[in-house]
């Protein structure tokens, strides 16, 4: 019997117990359900051409052989067999390729392989992740058939595009725009379409980026601000429900002397978020929407793996879709300074509050990636939660691993990627630095600090804006996720600040070290500045 049958039915205590009952384990039930399927998975990459290559020619019997002798994997590892489809050599019969950005121009995509028992689990998940967004404790949830849904993510092939298509197995969602139309629409066009349904016909769970999110929920107040009626009337349609709603939102706004907000038309159930600056933005999406964000994470390799609860105060990992390792801080930057270095890795029932750690995963059921390190960063933020009666490792997302600075969920620009703009835009830059930094309303960007050539630092100082606008047209050519941070989000992916001649060369002098080159510590940053004398005058310029 479908989910959507079953909640008629009012099956509830048994639906949460289906979906969400992991909730409900302890670390060992968990860690026994992570052994298991672990082996299974095991089993089957024995018996393929991939598994051989991993296991390096060697039968693995054992979890403690496994994480013995099997290393750690990064996409390199898998590149000339998942790039070219070469379905033969995995450990199970592909139903579908999914597809996201590798590093921005320098390797176009990366794509991973998905069974049929991966796209069940990923559906059961995510249909966990709608009961657990609206949600107010065990045994509750309120999503229905004919719910509306806002969805602000991505089409196939990337692993979002999947969601609606696996959730009409089990609930008829009223999707906005429906995936028919969307798929054939450019990610903005889909957006903007998708909202304007939502003005005419009503609002119940919305899903997206929460850089998207917080994008579409700017736009409401742009769009109220017109004077015209032919504007509200193109927003609205004819719909005179929604015109009277809109017409008493605004009235109540006004009174109160704020801007319309989305929570002043619509009255939400489930309000779910992704992508790397979540916490950045959930304060701000819950005092617009009027409900709490659910932060989930997925991704192409891992599929769904993570939720919170009805608490909404930290994710949880799913115990079926990979088995899970954390790499802790102090090893990652080990292997991030020496990439033949294979750190220590460390199980959900054996990690220390507060620390944090890098993802490293094996996908079950048929998936191509194991012990891979994902390039996520997790804090534990709690081993239990007493309050809300769950007994296992709370986590909060950091980032992305120091090396990589990723904007909204979009792009990832790496060292390397950096310097092959630089290279290509011929500009005289000595040295750089580049970190991910927030402006005042919490939207990320890459600020990158150069120093340029003595005899061209005059001329090309005093005119900051041509240089970032030759450097972003530069990043844009090069990266086209990196355009579309400015095309439809609205988000300026740059800062530059320019230090003083010399300035990199002192701070080798006098530290003994060159300063990192990606997401120095923010001391570093303030002690690279400090031997500027230039760098204020130069910082006001560009915030001008």
């Amino acid at each position: 019997m479908r989910f959507d049958q079953r909640v008629k039915q009012k099956d509830y205590k048994s639906l949460w117990k289906e979906y969400c009952g992991f909730l409900d384990l302890d670390i060992d039930s968990m860690m026994e359900i992570q052994e298991r399927l672990l082996m299974e998975q095991i089993g089957l990459l024995n018996n393929c051409e991939l598994g051989s290559r991993l296991f390096n020619e060697r039968q693995i019997n054992s979890i403690n052989e496994f994480r013995k002798f099997v290393p750690l994997t990064t996409y390199e590892d898998y590149a000339d067999i998942l790039l070219t489809h070469r379905e033969r050599a995995l450990p199970a019969d592909v139903i579908t390729w999914i597809e996201t950005t590798w590093e921005g121009g320098r390797h176009p995509v990366k794509t991973a392989p998905y069974s049929k028992a991966m796209l069940d689990t990923f559906r059961n998940n995510t249909i966990a992740c709608l009961m657990l967004a609206s949600s107010r404790g065990r045994n509750d949830f309120s999503v229905k058939e004919h719910d509306k849904a806002l969805y602000g993510v991505a089409s196939l092939p990337y692993a979002t595009g999947l969601l609606p298509l696996l959730l009409e197995d089990e609930i008829n969602l009223d999707v906005l725009p429906p995936v028919k139309v969307a798929q054939k629409l450019s990610f903005k066009e889909r957006n903007v379409l998708g909202f304007k349904m939502g003005m005419q016909q009503g609002l119940d769970v919305f899903f997206a980026l929460s850089a998207v999110a917080y994008y579409i929920s700017m736009a409401l107040e742009d769009a109220s601000s017109k004077k015209s009626s032919g504007g509200l009337k193109t927003l609205l349609g004819t719909n005179v429900g929604m015109l009277t709603r809109f017409a008493k939102a605004k009235y109540v706004s006004k009174k109160e002397h704020r801007s319309l907000q989305p929570k002043d038309l619509f009255k939400m159930k489930a309000l779910i978020c992704a992508g790397t600056d979540s916490r950045y933005y959930k304060d701000k999406l819950e005092n617009l929407w009027g409900v709490r964000p659910l932060e989930i994470f997925a991704g192409t390799e891992p599929t769904c793996i993570a939720s919170e609860s009805w608490a909404k105060n930290g994710m949880y990992f799913f115990p079926d879709s990979c088995f899970y390792e954390f790499v802790p801080e102090s090893e990652m930057m080990k292997r991030l300074n020496d990439s033949s270095y294979q750190p220590k890795t460390y199980l959900l029932n054996e990690l220390v509050q507060d620390e944090m750690y890098e993802l490293v995963i094996t996908v079950f059921k048929g998936g191509a990636f194991a012990r891979y390190l994902t390039g996520d960063c997790y804090r534990c933020v709690a081993k239990e939660d007493k309050e809300n009666h769950i007994l296992l490792p709370r986590f909060e997302y950091v980032d992305r691993i120091p090396t990589i600075i990723d904007i909204a969920g979009f792009t990832r620009i790496s060292e390397k990627s950096i310097q092959d703009v630089i290279d290509l835009s011929k500009l005289s830059i000595v040295d750089w630095v580049a970190l991910k930094e927030y402006d005042s309303s919490l939207r990320p960007y890459m600020h990158l600090i150069i120093e340029l050539k003595k005899s061209t630092l005059e001329d090309e100082a005093s005119n900051l804006i041509l240089l970032k606008n030759h450097l972003r047209a530069y990043f844009a050519y090069f990266d086209t996720d990196y355009d579309d941070l400015e095309k439809m989000l609205g988000i300026d992916p740059l800062k530059v600040t320019i230090v003083q001649c010399d300035t990199f060369a002192k701070y080798k002098e006098r530290y003994q070290n060159s300063i990192q080159k990606m997401n120095a510590k923010t001391y570093q940053i303030n002690d690279l500045l400090s031997l500027s004398s230039k760098v204020r005058e130069v910082e006001e310029c560009q915030r001008l």
